[in-house]
């Protein structure tokens, strides 16, 4: 995007705003951030200082509710959409109404209805949508699908996935709002579509069905048998969380304290509940079977309570099989740290650093460990910087790492399969899900 400036709204102000808030600051000279929408005016002021402080014009603030007001008074060529999941919606549709440009965070919304009039939509807008699905441009994964297009292991017949969120990332769900499902549609919605669509984009193929378990194993009322609840209903105010490993400390972190605690009087957002209150309606332990159009088959399964923060990744192939297991212990956002360095996640921090293996199994040779080197894993194992530089630089794509609304429609499906099959107990053709 060159010459003249390119106009960006943002939808949405919470904690994930911040990144895009800071892309365009950064780059004002061809950038400009013309307008802010949210539920709550304190988070908006937020970032409209963050825009001040760096001598750019404000933005103008908009009520989420007047956020067709804004379309027609701040003509955006893009809207950026960082909303609760379950209002993704509303926002790209309206943009595509008005024939603008649109990039949501996953997921791209929350049921198969949404997803389909998002599709269409796209088809009537001269707007196009794009997914930030930021670990598609990791350098770890970019290399999984260099190996596996370059037939490193010949045709794959079945992935395996095991990803493991600890106690301080983890966590972390079950003290917000996607705590509740019916605003971000439980983690194989939130989080495993980054998941699903990761294994999409290295297949080249989507999911055709799904059978699924999971429980609420960990969390929630669980608190009272495995010892880990304290009995409060909140941290902040709360005497008993004053050294509870769980307690998120607000008050300690000034983004957080300004985008939330300060601002809990405009909506009663309360964002650092126990993670051991009632009131959990998604699941923390999750496996799920996928049968992709391929023939490809998936064992999937996410924990949201381990010790360690990591996963591991198999394929299997006519020529052999290929591994990955990162640990990223190190994960552990950088602006969820109070004033002396300490994680305001808990008192206590994993012990292991961030590391990987990559190794190659070819059949009747010994195998072969992939080295990359140094690179720079901030940011989701470095894939948010990386993802920023296409966005709004231009950079090139060569791994087709931008995801399409279709895209994110094939990364939702897994997760709305595997869901309807736990509430029912049998197999989902995720087609079955679109015929409405």
């Amino acid at each position: 995007m060159s010459g003249q400036s390119h106009r960006y709204a943002i939808v949405g102000t919470g904690s994930r705003a911040s990144m895009y808030v800071r892309a365009i600051i950064e780059r004002g000279d061809k950038t400009s951030l013309v307008a802010l929408a949210d539920t709550n005016p304190k988070r908006i002021a937020h970032h409209v200082r963050a825009v001040e402080d760096a001598g750019l014009p404000a933005p103008a603030a908009y009520a989420a509710a007047d956020f067709d007001r804004l379309l027609a008074e701040t003509a955006p060529q893009t809207v950026i959409v960082t909303s609760v999941d379950a209002t993704h919606h509303e926002y790209v549709l309206a943009a595509l109404a008005a024939d603008c440009h649109v990039i949501s965070e996953k997921p791209l919304t929350t049921t198969a209805e949404h997803a389909a009039q998002i599709l269409e939509a796209e088809a009537a807008s001269k707007g196009t949508v794009t997914v930030t699905f930021n670990y598609r441009y990791n350098p770890l994964h970019e290399k999984v699908a260099e190996l596996l297009r370059e037939g490193a292991i010949g045709e794959i017949t079945s992935v395996g996935f095991d990803w493991l969120l600890d106690t301080r990332h983890g966590a972390d769900y079950f003290r917000r709002w996607h705590r509740e499902a019916e605003h971000s549609g439980g983690l194989l919605v939130h989080k495993s579509g980054h998941h699903f669509d990761l294994v999409n984009w290295w297949l080249d193929a989507a999911p055709v069905s799904a059978f699924a378990k999971g429980k609420l194993a960990f969390y929630g009322e669980n608190g009272k048998t495995n010892g880990h609840d304290r009995g409060y209903e909140r941290v902040h105010g709360s005497p008993q969380a004053a050294d509870d490993p769980f307690a998120l400390h607000m008050a300690e972190n000034e983004t957080l304290k300004t985008l939330y605690l300060d601002a809990e009087d405009q909506d009663g957002y309360i964002r650092d509940q126990s993670v051991f209150a009632p009131g959990i309606t998604i699941y923390d332990d999750m496996m799920a079977l996928v049968d992709y159009d391929s023939g490809v088959t998936l064992s999937y399964r996410l924990t949201a309570y381990s010790p360690w923060e990591g996963y591991r990744v198999h394929f299997n192939g006519t020529r052999g099989r290929l591994e990955l297991l990162v640990v990223e212990n190190d994960h552990v956002n950088p602006a969820l740290k109070g004033p002396n360095g300490a994680s305001i996640h808990g008192t206590h921090a994993a012990a292991e650093e961030g590391w990987y293996e990559l190794t190659v199994h070819p059949f009747w040779t010994k195998p072969t460990k992939i080295d990359l080197g140094e690179y720079n894993r901030a940011g989701h194992g470095g894939g948010d910087a990386r993802m920023l530089g296409v966005l709004f630089d231009g950079d090139t794509d060569p791994h087709a790492r931008s995801a399409t609304a279709r895209d994110g429609v094939n990364a939702l499906a897994a997760g709305l399969a595997s869901n309807v099959s736990i509430a029912t107990g049998q197999p989902v053709v995720v087609a079955d899900l679109f015929k409405q």
